[in-house]
């Protein structure tokens, strides 16, 4: 039984003693994946790392706890000549911290980042365009901080820096589970006032003390305490009182916690009271991108009641504040948040008319456009797709459903262009246009593509002689695409598709008769994503003759030596590739919307 004790003893001492070692770093590598870049590390125990953006330096900033790491992995690496957000990477050993080591990324741009904890590895992951994390990546990466932030705290145990004095005190202010490393003492006394017993603990530790009045109205105290840390003991006694400490240099104030309440009531009291006192400065903002009238509406519920004062100059678009100093800063930096510059979007757009019997396949990998198109398949279902959009276009009759989009997050039209001029290249269809247009949110921008066709007509003279012309008649594509960025990053798009076009007629020498197809829908895209709009078809006939060279065209013979005119119908479809991208992601205030960006108020 013996034996059995000291070996579970020298066990538990060996968990302690490796508890204490740091971990240690084995590898640390840099990924660029396309539109994501990971600073992968890893090591030889669980590490847990916390993140930090300083959006003013562009730094992320990466802390590790409890590591160590040879010399090889302290080196700084350069990532400039990479197309992401990160410039260069800077691992060094904090010099306030023992065995804390901390990764600074310097930023080209405010992107976002997560941070994974995965055991015995750490991944940042940099966004290398804002928007290609996509909404449920950014929620999730949320959801495992939150977890982890409230693990954490309700772990979370307050140890003092250090055995010194002035360090077990300021930890004994603290609220929550403590640790006690003071020197260890016996109490044992039987009624006996807290006043006689704090003292007498104070005089054992050494510390200053000062004892409020109402504690000597505390009912007299019996305890029994051997061997046991003197902060401890201080915490335990002070807990059976209801007593609170407060430290200030090396002195520790201890009353009862109804006065330190009361005391922090006359101290509010007083501030408002002093609030009503101070001085009135008058400040006039600039608003440069918002409405005036709209942000003072907003700001009427920071100003001081029955002080302050808000004024709008709509000729100069100033808000002139009259207020409290304090109340002027608060109210400068919800101005500084509210007035950005309108998201501007950039729309880049695709209309090709490809061939029915064309089956066009699109992909840039894993990463990359993925879309399948086959317009012989009418009535096909609509997939949906881990981490991908699906969209089926709607038309009307028989064509219904006839074209289904995969596109994932992280696509952009680099990799579609070379599909576009293979398919080109074997006459299967044509690139009608390639617009780019730039429009501000919730404003409509609109894109026109006119053709003129020529048809002959044949009109009937004064004199009875037939008379052939050519009249043109204009047919046009019109594209209205109204996008509304939201909070997020994300693009809503309302789209309005029209396409003009002709009917098939027998009757020769006359203008058919035209017609008008539109397809209208709301769509909602990362930024930088494409999404994919089809079902607008056009019949043409043609028509073939093949034979034998030269003999076929031999006059009163050459018909032996050659087929009849067969007329070829061929129908195609009109597809529209839209990618919208916001450009003044900063100057917009959308990258600085990280969950860690809180404005103080």
């Amino acid at each position: 039984m013996f034996k059995w004790i000291l070996c579970l003893l020298f066990a538990c001492s060996i968990t302690i003693a490796q508890d204490n070692i740091p971990a240690k770093i084995t590898n640390v590598h840099f990924l660029p994946e396309g539109e994501i870049s990971k600073l992968i590390i890893d090591f030889d125990r669980p590490v847990y790392g916390e993140r930090t953006h300083i959006k003013d330096a562009r730094q992320v900033i990466l802390d590790l706890k409890n590591v160590s790491a040879p010399k090889k992995f302290m080196r700084g690496i350069d990532t400039s000549e990479f197309s992401g957000a990160a410039d260069f990477i800077s691992p060094y050993k904090k010099p306030e911290e023992k065995n804390s080591i901390r990764f600074a990324i310097q930023l080209r741009d405010n992107v976002r980042s997560i941070l994974e904890n995965k055991g015995k590895r750490v991944i940042l992951s940099l966004e290398n365009r804002f928007g290609a994390f996509s909404r449920s990546t950014m929620k999730s990466a949320e959801n495992s901080a939150d977890a982890s932030a409230t693990s954490e705290i309700d772990e979370k145990i307050l140890i003092p820096k250090s055995k010194s004095l002035m360090d077990i005190l300021d930890n004994l202010t603290q609220s929550g589970v403590k640790k006690y490393v003071g020197k260890k003492i016996s109490i044992n006394v039987n009624d006996v006032a807290y006043r006689e017993v704090l003292k007498m603990i104070a005089d054992t530790s050494g510390f200053n003390v000062i004892i409020d009045d109402q504690v000597n109205e505390l009912p007299p105290l019996t305890i029994s305490l051997t061997n046991i840390p003197w902060d401890q003991a201080l915490d335990t006694i002070m807990k059976l009182g209801d007593l609170v400490a407060f430290k200030h240099a090396n002195i520790l104030t201890i009353k009862t916690a109804v006065k330190a309440r009361e005391e922090r009531q006359a101290e509010l009291a007083s501030q408002n009271a002093n609030k009503r006192q101070e001085p009135l400065v008058t400040k006039i903002f600039p608003i440069s991108f918002a409405k005036p009238s709209e942000i003072s509406t907003i700001l009427e519920d920071y100003i001081t009641p029955e002080r302050g004062a808000i004024k709008i100059d709509e000729r100069t678009s100033n808000l002139i504040v009259k207020d409290t100093i304090d109340a002027i800063e608060r109210m400068g930096k919800i101005i500084e948040t509210l007035d950005t510059e309108t998201p501007q979007v950039l729309i880049e757009a695709k209309v090709v008319e490809a061939n029915e019997d064309y089956e066009f396949r699109a992909g840039l990998g894993r990463r990359g456009l993925s879309f399948g198109y086959d317009p012989l398949t009418s009535g096909g279902s609509l997939r949906e797709n881990s981490g991908s959009f699906s969209f089926s276009s709607a038309t009307d009759g028989e064509f219904s459903n006839v074209i289904s989009a995969s596109i994932d997050v992280y696509k952009r039209l680099t990799g579609l262009n070379f599909s576009l001029e293979l398919m080109e290249s074997e006459s299967k269809g044509k690139v009608v246009s390639s617009p780019k247009i730039i429009t501000q949110n919730n404003q409509a921008a609109t894109i026109n593509s006119t053709t003129t066709e020529r048809f002959p007509v044949t009109n009937i003279a004064a004199g009875g002689a037939a008379v052939t012309t050519l009249e043109e008649v204009p047919v046009s594509i019109n594209l209205t695409v109204t996008p509304k960025v939201t909070p997020d990053g994300s693009i809503s798009m309302n789209v309005d598709i029209t396409k003009g076009g002709f009917e098939a007629t027998d009757t020769p020498n006359t203008v058919p008769p035209t017609t008008k197809k539109t397809i209208t829908t709301n769509v909602l895209v990362d930024n930088g994503s494409t999404v994919v709009i089809g079902g607008l078809y056009q019949t043409s006939t043609s028509e073939i003759e093949s034979g034998i060279p030269f003999l076929k065209d031999l006059p009163l013979i050459g018909w032996l030596f050659r087929n009849a005119y067969n007329p070829n119908r061929s129908r195609d479809e009109l597809i529209v590739f839209l990618t919208p991208r916001v450009v003044n992601q900063e100057e917009a205030g959308l990258v600085s919307r990280d969950s860690q960006d809180v404005v103080g108020l």
